[in-house]
């Protein structure tokens, strides 16, 4: 019995070991391809970003989720308005809280002027209260919150007198969806 607790304890410590050294290598990889993880979520999505070329700190924020797919995608306003769309047809309320909660992230993010960025705002936890809006959908709400984080960055670093994301966030819920989806897919 002593000597099974024994190896179950070295197991886990194997196990963690293990664990740790596959993190190391995988932030390294992540390095020698450009990117730089910033955030994996509970689902194991990996969230990164690469240099841009906008300004001299700019950058693109990726992501992959290793269930689904090898790829890196770029994720887009029409991507994540389209999938605050979804989750209002199944809680309108909550979803304008979450709509709402977005908008004091935009107004409390700052321009960077450094590489790699940093989230500013958000802390493991924030979803919470917006849970049950991870019941539909493809993205969970802590993708939302930091993938929307970054963006919001990335805009204000590259446009610091913009406001189109914000305008964009405070018609969801109000304006018809046409002009709200043409408005996040304009590429200017």
């Amino acid at each position: 019995m002593f000597e099974g607790q024994t190896l179950t304890r070295c197991g886990h410590r194997q196990l963690r070991f293990l664990s740790v050294i596959r993190s190391f290598l995988r932030r390294w990889f992540l390095l020698l391809t450009g990117k730089q993880l910033i955030w994996t979520t509970e689902r194991g999505v990996e969230i990164v970003v690469e240099r841009g070329r906008k300004s001299e700190h700019d950058f693109v924020v990726k992501y992959r989720d290793p269930q689904r797919s090898r790829n890196w995608r770029t994720p887009k306003h029409i991507h994540l308005i389209v999938e605050l769309y979804v989750k209002e047809a199944y809680q309108p309320h909550l979803t304008y809280e979450l709509r709402d909660h977005l908008i004091g992230v935009y107004d409390k993010v700052q321009p960077i002027s450094h590489y790699p960025p940093a989230l500013q705002v958000y802390q493991r936890g924030d979803e919470q209260r917006f849970l049950p809006l991870d019941a539909v959908g493809e993205y969970s709400v802590e993708f939302l919150l930091v993938v929307s984080e970054l963006i919001f960055i990335q805009e204000k670093t590259n446009y610091p007198q913009g406001s189109l994301t914000r305008a964009l966030y405070e018609d969801f819920g109000v304006k018809d969806r046409f002009s709200v989806v043409q408005k996040a897919a304009f590429r200017g």
